[in-house]
């Protein structure tokens, strides 16, 4: 059963990461950095938005609207530390 429980800790983990990234290379598109025709970074993005978004969408359905500001994936990020620090620890000492 820890073994299970580590493993929910590494998606989690692996999931957060993926949505730092997602994040940066969003504002990387945004801001002109990267170009958008380059069809491997579109393509890579893509895969980022299809993996982020599902989860960020309710969040975002949620938020009032800021202008140019989401704070959907930080609100993720905290739900994912909330899941790390408490959830799983308690779950660890349960088991």
């Amino acid at each position: 059963m820890h073994e299970l429980i580590d493993f929910i800790s590494y998606l989690v983990h692996l999931y957060q990461i993926i949505l730092i990234v997602a994040v940066i290379m969003s504002w990387l598109f945004a801001s002109g950095r990267v170009s958008r025709f380059n069809p491997n970074l579109r393509a890579f993005m893509q895969g980022l938005d299809a993996v982020t978004q599902p989860l960020l969408r309710p969040i975002q359905k949620r938020l009032p609207n800021m202008g140019g500001l989401d704070l959907s994936p930080m609100i993720l990020l905290l739900l994912c530390e909330f899941i790390q620090r408490v959830l799983i620890v308690n779950l660890h000492r349960l088991v």
